[in-house]
């Protein structure tokens, strides 16, 4: 899913221009995909003369950090160090079956590139 890296778009419009599905608009002078809409073609990505529409790959590690920082803040209604590791296993396995979605998810995308190829 591309994202606008806010402080690199210059509010050009350009990519609001180009988009097939008038996914993009500005927002106070810079432009803001919107997720729902979005049909992810890349169109923008090619576009931007500034190089604002960035590839998801690189939100790894902020959605990462965003991920702990969730638990910790969870951890706080918990008093004992037993019942904050229990809510540390109980977030790994949410965060395996988002990962088993996820691979599977892909794995259906590769069936579905092989009967469309």
């Amino acid at each position: 899913m591309p994202w606008i890296k806010t402080e690199d778009c210059v509010g050009c419009g350009v990519c609001v221009s180009e988009c097939p599905v008038q996914a993009i608009a500005m927002n106070e002078d810079v432009a803001q995909i919107d997720d729902q809409a979005c049909i992810r073609c890349g169109k923008c990505h090619d576009i931007c003369p500034q190089e604002a529409v960035r590839h998801d790959s690189e939100r790894i590690p902020l959605e990462v950090e965003a991920n702990v920082q969730w638990t910790k803040d969870l951890l706080r209604h918990f008093k004992s160090a037993e019942e904050q590791q229990g809510l540390v296993e109980r977030m790994k396995r949410y965060f395996a079956k988002e990962r088993k979605v996820a691979e599977q998810s892909i794995a259906r995308l590769d069936g579905l590139l092989r009967e469309i190829g």
